[in-house]
C-alpha cells in the first residue's frame, strides 16, 4: 500500500481538527493562537461565512506552522479561492464528484463527506482512501461508522458532527478513525465574546484527553537485592509484592525487575492512549524519543525512551 501523504500523515498523528465558523476573519489570528497556545496546531476554517477567504489568508499568513483546512467547500471555484488563499486541504459535507476530481487531479488532499456505503463506494471509485464521516452522531454514531466500514478495509475516517469531551475518545480509539472533527473548543459563542483564553483552555484540556498522559509506573533495575527493595516499597504502600518471573510488582505504580545482564535504568513510565500522537506533540515542545530506546517491560509491554533526564531517572513512553 502507498505510504499516506504529509498532509494525511499530520492530520492523523494531530488526531484532533478544529472545526470553525468565523463571521470577521479580525478574529483569525487571535483564535489561531489560542489553538497553538492550547497545544493543537490544527484548523479548518469553514466556508459557511463570506469571512472564510480572508481568516484563512490571515492565518497562513501568521502561522504557517498551521495545518490549515478550508471546510465546507461546495463548488471548484471555492477550491480554488481556498487553495489561493493559503488552505492545504479540502473538506466537503458531502461527495461532489467535480471537487473530488478537481483536488485529485491537483494533488490536493481532500476529504469530501459521506455517511452510505454507495458514497463509499465512489469515494473509492475516485481513488480515496480517507473520507469524512458526517454528520457523526446524527448518522448512527460509532456503531454505525463500524458496521459501515466493515466491508471496506482500506478506508479511514475522520467523523465529524456531534463529537465532543463526552465521545471523542471512543471514535478515536476505533482503528479505522484517522481523527475527529470537533467544533465545542471554538463554539461561536466563544468567538463573538473574544473569549481566546477560555478557547485555549479547552483546547488544552481536549489535547491532553486524547493524549491521556499520565505517571503510569515506577521501574527500579535492582542488579542485586530486587526483593530487598520491593520489600521497602511494600513496607511503604502497606501491599505485599506480586513476585513475577523477571520483576517483583508492588501496588499497580511499582515494579523492581530481578537481576538481568542488560537491566534498564530506573525508569519514569508515562502512559499514554496513543504513543506516537504522544510522541509528535512531545516533539513539538522539543522533546523527542530516544534513538535505539524501545524497549519491552517484564510484562511484555513496549515502549520508547524519552531523549531527557528527570533527576538521575530515565523516561519511558508506554500505551496505557
Amino acid at each position: 500500500m502507498a505510504s499516506p501523504s504529509p498532509i494525511v500523515e499530520q492530520l492523523r498523528l494531530t488526531g484532533l481538527v478544529p472545526v470553525i465558523a468565523l463571521k470577521d476573519a479580525s478574529d483569525a489570528e487571535p483564535l489561531a493562537r489560542a489553538l497553538l497556545e492550547g497545544g493543537l496546531p490544527c484548523a479548518e476554517v469553514t466556508f459557511r461565512t463570506s469571512a472564510a477567504p480572508e481568516a484563512i489568508r490571515r492565518i497562513a499568513k501568521a502561522f504557517p506552522e498551521m495545518l490549515l483546512g478550508a471546510g465546507t467547500v461546495l463548488s471548484v471555484d471555492q477550491v480554488k479561492e481556498a487553495l489561493d488563499c493559503g488552505a492545504c486541504y479540502i473538506v466537503s459535507p458531502g461527495l461532489n464528484r467535480k471537487v473530488v476530481e478537481y483536488c485529485v487531479g491537483k494533488s490536493v488532499a481532500v476529504t469530501p463527506g459521506v455517511a452510505t456505503p454507495s458514497d463509499l463506494e465512489l469515494a473509492l471509485e475516485l481513488g480515496l482512501k480517507v473520507v469524512k464521516f458526517f454528520p457523526a452522531e446524527a448518522n448512527g454514531g460509532l456503531a454505525y461508522l463500524k458496521a459501515l466500514s466493515g466491508p471496506y478495509g482500506n478506508v479511514r475516517f475522520i467523523p465529524t458532527g456531534g463529537i465532543d469531551e463526552s465521545n471523542l475518545l471512543q471514535y478515536l480509539k476505533f482503528p479505522r478513525t484517522l481523527a475527529c472533527g470537533g467544533s465545542w473548543m471554538v463554539k461561536p459563542d466563544f468567538i463573538a465574546a473574544k473569549q481566546f483564553d477560555k478557547i485555549r483552555d479547552l483546547t488544552a484540556r481536549a489535547v491532553q484527553l486524547m493524549l491521556g498522559l499520565n505517571l503510569e509506573k515506577l521501574v527500579f533495575a535492582a542488579k542485586e537485592n530486587a526483593s530487598g527493595l520491593a520489600g521497602v516499597l511494600s513496607n511503604l504502600m502497606l501491599q505485599p509484592p506480586r513476585d513475577g518471573n523477571s520483576s517483583l510488582q508492588v501496588g499497580s505504580q511499582f515494579e523492581v525487575l530481578k537481576q538481568q545482564e542488560n537491566a534498564p535504568r530506573d525508569m519514569v513510565l508515562i502512559g499514554t492512549h496513543f504513543p506516537d500522537r504522544a510522541l509528535y506533540f512531545l516533539g513539538r515542545r522539543g522533546v523527542q524519543a530516544r534513538e535505539g530506546g524501545e524497549f519491552v517491560l517484564a510484562d511484555g509491554v513496549e515502549g520508547v525512551k524519552l531523549d531527557l533526564d528527570l533527576g538521575g531517572l530515565a523516561v519511558g513512553l508506554v500505551p496505557r
